[in-house]
């Protein structure tokens, strides 16, 4: 996996609540069985009519804003513990989403790869789309060494909470396997002195 340290980036904000995993990627389009191009389906049903023509209005279909990381109202990535959710996100270019609660299974999986749910308090989340609202080129900087994130320009940030495994396997770009990998040494030390004694 890509390594993460720090992130500064615009965002794309979705204040929408509860939004579920079939929303983010509807069950039909779940057939394939890599991670690759599942971001052409994020949101399908919000980005595109009946017709496949992409609906102006909605913000992924808007050009004037781009961004590495998804801003999302409460509860995000309930419903179905598809894993595919994550997936598309992280294909579509998202690095960071921010919310200010998150399903469990969405956010491990989102850990999983690659994906940092960053979950803040409702008013800090409140905070975020107000300044964007008023200033969309707004930048956020997401911390991940000192666990902050912060409304560039603006004294405004706060701490956020994540497991310390995980922590370290997006610092060093690890999946579990490579995180294994990486111990490989004092796996066999472990075993050599278990064996002689």
């Amino acid at each position: 996996m890509e390594k993460f340290t720090t992130l500064t980036s615009t965002i794309v904000p979705i204040p929408t609540r509860n939004i579920d995993t079939d929303q983010i990627i509807p069950a039909r389009f779940l057939k394939a069985t890599t991670r690759k191009g599942f971001g052409d389906n994020l949101f399908r049903d919000w980005r595109y009519d009946e017709n496949n023509i992409p609906k102006p209005d909605f913000i992924l279909n808007r050009p004037e804003i781009q961004g590495e990381i998804l801003v999302a109202g409460k509860n995000f990535g309930c419903g179905s513990s598809r894993e595919h959710a994550a997936w598309a996100i992280h294909d579509y270019g998202f690095r960071v989403v921010v919310s200010s609660f998150f399903a469990d299974i969405f956010k491990n999986n989102a850990l999983n790869n690659g994906l940092l749910p960053v979950q803040v308090t409702d008013a800090f989340l409140q905070k975020i789309f107000e300044t964007h609202e008023k200033t969309p080129s707004m930048e956020l900087l997401v911390d991940l060494p000192n666990q902050l994130i912060g409304i560039q320009g603006t004294s405004m940030q706060e701490k956020f909470d994540i497991n310390a495994y995980k922590k370290h396997c997006l610092i060093n770009g690890f999946d579990d396997i490579d995180f294994l990998l990486s111990q490989q040494d004092k796996i066999e030390a472990y075993e050599k002195n278990y064996i002689n004694n």
